[in-house]
C-alpha cells in the first residue's frame, strides 16, 4: 500500500511522564487545558503560564491508562520538571523523564492507526509516541514539518519564546490551547480578562515577501509607524507579532514590502 504522508521525528520535543493518584487534580490547576475529562489515547494542546499570564511552556497532554505524558520542548524539559516539582508539595504525583520519541505525520488524508490528530488544526496532521510509521510514508527532516506548519500560519515555540507573550497573542485561544470553561489555573485571571473584554490588540500572523526572511525582531512598519515585529521564518514567509489596527496599509520591513497572509482559520 502506498501513502502520500510525510513523517518526521521531532528531536526538538521530549516527554515528561506524570503518574500517581493525584496527577489529574495536580495538572488541572496548573495549565490552560482541561485534563479532568482527558481519556487514554486522547491528545490536547495547552500551556503553562506565569502568574502574570505570559507563556512559559507550550505542551501537548497525552492521556494514558496510568497517567499522562507531557510533550514539551526538549530544551525546556528540565526547567518544566523543576517547576512541576515546586508546585507538587504533598500531592501524590510522580514526575519523570521518558525517552519515547515524538513523531509527526502530515500531508496525507487517511488517519493512520495509533496516531492522534493534532488538536490545534486538522491540516497539521497527526502526532505519535513510539507508534510505527505507516508503510510508504516519506521521511523528512524537522525543518520540512516546520515549513508545513508555517504555511498554515500556525506559530511555534520560536515565535513566543518564554515569559514574553500572552497566549492569546500566540493564537492559543483559536488553536484549542485554552479551555475557558475549566476551573482556575496559573495565569487564568489575565487570560480570561483579555478574552472577556475582546480587546486583543496584537496577534501572530504570517507575512509573505520576496527573498530571505528578515532578522528576528525586525520592525514591521506602516509608513513610519511601528506595526509589529518579525519572528521566525524562512525564504518568502515568516511569522510576525502585529498590531491588528495597523495591518491594512502598506507594510514594510527594512524597506522591503511585506504582506499579511491571514489564514482561513483565523478570524479578525
Amino acid at each position: 500500500m502506498t501513502t502520500d504522508h510525510s513523517y518526521a521525528v521531532l528531536k526538538s520535543r521530549a516527554l515528561i511522564a506524570l503518574g500517581g493518584e493525584d496527577w489529574r487534580d495536580f495538572l488541572q490547576g496548573l495549565i490552560t487545558q482541561d485534563v479532568e475529562t482527558l481519556q487514554p489515547g486522547e491528545l490536547r494542546f495547552g500551556a503553562m503560564l506565569t502568574p502574570q499570564g505570559r507563556l512559559l511552556f507550550d505542551l501537548f497532554v497525552v492521556g494514558r491508562e496510568d497517567g499522562a505524558w507531557l510533550d514539551v520542548e526538549a530544551e525546556h524539559r528540565a526547567a518544566l520538571i523543576l517547576r512541576l516539582t515546586m508546585y507538587r508539595l504533598r500531592a501524590k504525583v510522580t514526575i519523570a523523564t521518558d525517552e519515547t520519541p515524538v513523531s509527526v505525520l502530515f500531508g496525507g488524508q487517511d488517519t493512520p492507526q495509533g496516531w492522534m490528530a493534532d488538536p490545534r488544526l486538522a491540516a497539521l496532521g497527526w502526532r505519535s509516541y513510539g507508534v510505527a510509521v505507516p508503510a510508504g510514508a516519506a521521511e523528512v527532516d524537522e525543518a520540512a514539518y516546520d515549513a508545513h506548519r508555517l504555511a498554515l500560519g500556525v506559530p511555534g515555540p520560536a515565535d513566543w519564546g518564554s515569559e514574553k507573550t500572552y497566549p492569546i497573542e500566540a493564537n492559543f485561544d483559536l488553536l484549542n490551547g485554552i479551555d475557558f470553561h475549566k476551573g482556575c489555573f496559573v495565569g487564568q485571571e489575565t487570560t480570561s480578562r483579555m478574552k472577556r473584554r475582546g480587546q486583543i490588540k496584537n496577534r501572530m500572523l504570517p507575512l509573505t515577501f520576496d527573498g530571505a526572511a528578515p532578522a528576528f525582531e525586525a520592525e514591521v512598519l506602516t509608513g513610519d509607524r511601528r506595526a509589529g515585529e518579525v519572528l521566525s521564518g524562512q525564504d518568502g514567509r515568516a511569522m510576525a507579532l502585529v498590531r491588528l489596527d495597523r495591518i491594512d496599509g502598506e507594510l514594510t520591513v527594512d524597506g522591503k514590502t511585506v504582506q499579511v497572509d491571514r489564514p482561513d482559520w483565523l478570524p479578525l
